[in-house]
C-alpha cells in the first residue's frame, strides 16, 4: 500500500501544472487570510512561521463596480506584499455582483440565519459576466504564480439562494474557458467544497470540468472528535472518483486541501490540541499526496472564548502567537528541504512514523500518535559518529551521542508542554516517547533497518 501511494504521488507530480508546489517542506504549508491592503505586521510574522502561500477572497462585486470597469489596486498591493515575503496567493473567483443579480433571501452560512443577499451568477448574462471578470484577472496577474480557485463552498450556503450543483457547474465550465482562453499556463483549482460530499462531487465531475481543472480542491472540515489523519480515507474516495470521471491524461489529478482548520473555542479543542493539529494536518497531508494545505484561519477574527468563528487563527485578534503558530514554525523550521520518503512501521496503525529526506543533508523523522504518550524503538545500524537530536515546539534539546555498545538516554526539554519525551540511542536500536503533538528527530549516523 505504501509503494502504491509514493508510486501514485510521483506519477502525478510529473505532470503538475508549474505553479503547484512540489511535495517538500515548506512549500505547500499555507494559511487562509482575511485582508488585501495593509496589514505588515500581520505578514512579516506569518513569513517568519514559515507559510508560504496564503488564501484570499477575490470579491467580484468590489472590483467591477461599473459594468466592464475593474479596479485591481487592493490586489496588486497584495501580491505585491507577498511576493516580497516569498509568499504566494490562491485567489479565491467568488460571490456575486448586484450589477448582474438581484436580492434574493437566503441562509447565512456561519450563523445559520435568513438574510438578504445578491443571488449566485446563474442566468446567462451574469455568468457570461463572471467568466470575463475571472479572465481578466488571470490577464492582469498574469506570470505572478497565482493560484485561481472558483468559488468557495459552492455546495453550502455560500451559493444563493441555495445550493445548486447545476447551477455551479455552468458557472465553473465557462470560468474555466474563459481562463484558460486568456492564459492557457494558469493554475485553476476547484469546486472548494465544504467537506467532502461525494454525491456534489460526482455531479461535478461528470460534466467534463476535470480536462480544464489542474487540481480538485476541497475543505476537509469534520467533527472534532476526527483528527486531521482521518482525512486518507476521503482522499482515497476522492480519486476514485477522479480517477473515474478524469481524461485519460488527468487520471491522477492532484488533490488540494484548499481550507480547514479546528478552533480553540470553549466547545472546541485546547490550544495544545489545535497546535498538534496544525502541523500534523500538514504532515498527514503530505503522506497522503496532497502537496498543498490551507490553514484555516491566520488570526482570531475576535475575543470571545465561546464563539467558533473568533478562534480559528495561530495567532490572537492582537497578533500574539498562539501555540499552533509555534507548531507551524517549529515544523517548517526543523523540516525545510525535506521530502517526506515513507512511513516507517512501528507496529501500530496509530503511531506515525515518517521519513524525511533532503539531499546532502541528515535524515529526519517526524513522529506522532493518535493514542496516549508511549514508547516506540526502531531498530538501527549506528555509524561511526551516531547522534540524534530532538525538537518540538516547546524546545529543543542538544543532540546526544551513542557511545560504542552503550546506551545513552534524555529528555526532550520544554519550558511549556509538561514533562519532557525520554529518547534512548543504543547500539542497535532507537527508542522514544510519541505522543500527540510532533516530535521532530535528526538521524545523524543512524541508519533505520527495513
Amino acid at each position: 500500500m505504501k509503494r502504491l501511494l509514493f508510486a501514485w504521488a510521483t506519477a502525478a507530480f510529473t505532470a503538475l501544472a508549474a505553479y503547484l508546489p512540489p511535495l517538500t517542506i515548506p512549500q505547500g504549508v499555507g494559511v487562509n487570510i482575511h485582508f488585501n491592503r495593509g496589514h505588515a505586521a500581520d505578514l512579516d510574522l506569518l513569513a517568519t512561521a514559515g507559510f508560504k502561500f496564503v488564501r484570499m477572497d477575490l470579491g467580484w462585486a468590489g472590483i467591477e463596480r461599473r459594468h466592464g470597469e475593474y479596479d485591481w489596486s487592493a490586489y496588486e498591493e497584495l501580491i505585491g506584499n507577498l511576493e516580497r515575503r516569498g509568499l504566494r496567493a490562491i485567489l479565491i473567483l467568488d460571490y456575486s455582483n448586484p450589477l448582474y443579480e438581484e436580492a434574493v433571501t437566503a441562509r447565512n452560512p456561519v450563523s445559520g440565519g435568513e438574510h438578504r443577499d445578491t443571488a449566485s451568477p446563474q442566468h446567462p448574462e451574469s455568468v457570461a459576466a463572471f467568466a470575463r471578470w475571472a479572465a481578466a484577472a488571470a490577464t492582469h496577474f498574469q506570470g505572478r504564480r497565482v493560484i485561481w480557485e472558483i468559488w468557495n463552498e459552492p455546495n453550502i450556503s455560500f451559493w444563493k439562494p441555495k445550493p445548486d450543483v447545476a447551477q455551479y457547474n455552468t458557472l465553473a465550465l465557462a470560468t474555466c474557458k474563459a481562463i484558460r482562453a486568456a492564459d492557457p499556463k494558469a493554475t485553476i483549482i476547484g469546486p472548494a467544497t465544504s467537506e467532502v460530499p461525494l454525491p456534489f462531487l460526482e455531479t461535478f465531475f461528470a460534466s467534463g470540468v476535470l480536462e480544464y481543472l489542474d487540481a480538485v480542491s476541497i475543505h476537509p472540515y469534520r467533527n472534532y472528535s476526527k483528527p486531521p489523519e482521518t482525512a486518507a480515507e476521503d482522499y482515497a474516495k476522492l480519486r476514485a472518483l477522479i480517477a473515474k470521471y478524469a481524461p485519460t491524461k488527468k487520471k491522477n489529478l492532484p488533490i488540494i486541501s484548499g481550507e480547514w482548520g479546528y478552533a480553540s473555542h470553549t466547545r472546541g479543542v485546547s490550544l495544545e490540541t489545535q497546535a498538534a493539529f496544525a502541523a500534523r494536518q500538514q504532515l498527514a497531508n503530505l503522506l497522503a499526496g496532497v502537496p498543498l494545505s490551507i490553514w484555516y484561519d491566520w488570526k482570531n477574527d475576535g475575543t470571545d472564548a465561546a464563539e467558533r468563528e473568533q478562534n480559528f487563527g495561530v495567532v490572537t485578534d492582537q497578533l500574539a502567537p498562539k501555540p499552533a503558530y509555534l507548531a507551524i514554525k517549529t515544523l517548517t523550521s526543523e523540516l525545510a528541504g525535506y521530502r517526506l520518503e515513507r512511513r516507517v512501521s512501528s507496529g501500530s496503525e496509530r503511531d506515525y512514523v515518517l521519513l524525511f529526506t533532503k539531499p546532502r543533508a541528515t535524515p529526519k523523522l517526524a513522529v506522532w500518535t493518535l493514542d496516549d504518550t508511549h514508547s516506540v524503538s526502531l531498530a538501527v545500524t549506528l555509524g561511526s559518529r551516531a547522534a540524534v537530536r530532538a525538537a518540538h515546539a516547546g524546545g529543543v534539546v542538544v543532540e546526544s551521542k551513542a557511545k560504542g555498545r552503550e546506551a545513552t538516554s534524555f529528555l526532550t526539554a520544554s519550558a511549556t508542554s509538561g514533562p519532557g519525551q525520554k529518547i534512548t540511542l543504543g547500539p542497535d536500536r532507537l527508542s522514544f516517547e510519541v505522543g500527540p503533538p510532533p516530535l521532530y528527530l535528526t538521524l545523524e549516523g543512524v541508519r533505520l533497518k527495513r
